[in-house]
C-alpha cells in the first residue's frame, strides 16, 4: 500500500472533513496548505463534488490543474440547499456599465432556463450570431472614478463621497492571515453553470448555451485555477464547488448563502469568500469580450464587485469588504497591468455582509474563451496569494 507524507493525509482529512460537512453531493474542494510534499501529490489533493482527483490508491495525475481532468461524479447531483431568509434579485447580477459601453444587458434568462447543456464545446447546429469583439477596458475619467494610490481604480456609484472611500482605501483589510494550513479562503459559485466560448472565434453561436453543467468548462475550471494558487502558496483554500443556479436560476444566492454559512459554520478560519462569476456584456447582438494580454498570453480582463449598503441591507462591514476590494485591485493591476477593470462599488448584496473579506469577482464575459478565463485564474491566485501572505501575523 502506498505510503503518504503526513502533510497529504492532513490534505486529505480536510478534504473528507468537507465531504462529511456539506454531504457527498454538495462537497467542497479543499486544499491544505503545501509542506514538503511532492508537486503531484499537490495537484491530486483537488477535490471536486466530493471526488478525489486522482490519489485512490493510484497514481498522481501528471497535469496541471489547467489541463483537463474528468470527475467521477456529476455536477447534476449536487445538494440544492432552501433558504428564504433574504429576497435576492438575481438579475441584478451583470454589471452596470462604463462610458464607452452601454450597461450590460442580463442574459435572456427564460430562454437560458430550465435547460443548461451538458457540453457547451458541441459545434453540432452551429447558428452564427452576432460578433465577438475583443476589447481592451483602460483607464477611466470622470466624477465616478478614483485612482488609487497603489494601482487601479474604482468605480463609484453611491452617495458615498470619493474622498471618503480614498481614505479607506488606504486602509489595511480588516482580517489577518495566518498561514498554517487552517482554511482561511473560500472560494464558490453561486452561478456555477456561467461558461465561455470553446476557443477564439469571429461569431458566437446562437444555438450554444452560455451556461453549461460540465465542471470543467464552467465557472468551477476558473475556480481551480484560483485555488491552486494560494494552495501552491501556503494558504489554506476551500474550494465550493456546489451547482446552485441549476435546476432553478432563481433563488441562487439564497443558495449560495446557505453553502457559505454552512462552511463558515464548520471553518470559522476563513476570512476571505469570493465568488467567482463571468460577464455577459452585450452591443447591438454583438457580445464583448474584455480582452488584455499579459508575459504573452491572452487574458480575460477581471472585475471586482463590492456592494455597499443603503441602508436596507444589513452590510454593516461593508466598508471592510471595501478596503479589501482596494487592496486586491492595485496587487492584481500592479502585478499584471491591464488585467483589471475598475472595480464596482455600488449598492449591491450579493451575501457580502457574511465575512468582512467578502467579494465578487467577474472573470471576463460570455465572449472570451474558457482558456483565457483559467489563465486569469492563474493571476488572480497569484496576486492573491502575495497579498494575503503581506498580511500574515
Amino acid at each position: 500500500m502506498r505510503e503518504y507524507p503526513e502533510s497529504f493525509i492532513k490534505a486529505r482529512r480536510y478534504t473528507l472533513c468537507a465531504v462529511m460537512i456539506l454531504g457527498a453531493s454538495a462537497a467542497a474542494s479543499v486544499l491544505t496548505a503545501k509542506t514538503g510534499f511532492s508537486e503531484t501529490a499537490e495537484k491530486a489533493a483537488l477535490l471536486s463534488m466530493s471526488v478525489l482527483y486522482g490519489y485512490n490508491g493510484q497514481a498522481a495525475p501528471e497535469t496541471e490543474p489547467s489541463e483537463d481532468i474528468t470527475p467521477q461524479s456529476s455536477p447534476e447531483t449536487a445538494q440544492i440547499y432552501t433558504y428564504t431568509e433574504y429576497a435576492v434579485d438575481d438579475s441584478a447580477m451583470i454589471s452596470a456599465g462604463s462610458p464607452l459601453m452601454p450597461s450590460s444587458a442580463n442574459e435572456d434568462i427564460s430562454s437560458a432556463y430550465p435547460e443548461a447543456a451538458a457540453d457547451s464545446f458541441s459545434d453540432e447546429d452551429y447558428l452564427q450570431g452576432g460578433k465577438i469583439i475583443p476589447t481592451l477596458y483602460g483607464r477611466y475619467t470622470g466624477d465616478d472614478y478614483i485612482d488609487l494610490p497603489n494601482g487601479g481604480q474604482v468605480r463609484n456609484i453611491t452617495s458615498m463621497d470619493n474622498s471618503e472611500l480614498l481614505t479607506l482605501a488606504e486602509q489595511p483589510p480588516a482580517f489577518e492571515i495566518t498561514a498554517d494550513g487552517e482554511p482561511e479562503v473560500l472560494i464558490m459559485h453561486t452561478h456555477t453553470t456561467e461558461c465561455y466560448e470553446p476557443y477564439e472565434r469571429e461569431y458566437c453561436d446562437l444555438n450554444r448555451s452560455s451556461r453549461v453543467l460540465d465542471s470543467e468548462q464552467n465557472m468551477t475550471a476558473v475556480g481551480n485555477e484560483i485555488a491552486y494558487q494560494l494552495y501552491q502558496s501556503g494558504i489554506g483554500v476551500i474550494h465550493d464547488t456546489t451547482v446552485h443556479d441549476y435546476p432553478d436560476y432563481n433563488g441562487s444566492y439564497d443558495r449560495s448563502r446557505e453553502t457559505v454559512m454552512n462552511i463558515l459554520e464548520q471553518y470559522p478560519t476563513v476570512k476571505v469568500v469570493l465568488d467567482i462569476h463571468r460577464d455577459a456584456i452585450e452591443k447591438d447582438g454583438d457580445r464583448i469580450a474584455p480582452l488584455t494580454e499579459i508575459d504573452g498570453r491572452k487574458a480575460a480582463q477581471v472585475m471586482i464587485i463590492c456592494g455597499c449598503d443603503d441602508g436596507t441591507m444589513n452590510m454593516p462591514n461593508c466598508t471592510d469588504n471595501f478596503k479589501f476590494a482596494c487592496a486586491l485591485q492595485s496587487r492584481i493591476e500592479s502585478d499584471y497591468p491591464t488585467l483589471t477593470r475598475p472595480v464596482l462599488f455600488d449598492y449591491r448584496h450579493y451575501n457580502q455582509d457574511l465575512t468582512t473579506g467578502s467579494l465578487l469577482i467577474e472573470v471576463g464575459g460570455h465572449a472570451n474563451t474558457l482558456e483565457q478565463a483559467k489563465y486569469s485564474g492563474q493571476l488572480i491566485g497569484k496576486s492573491l496569494a502575495e497579498l494575503l501572505l503581506d498580511l500574515k501575523k
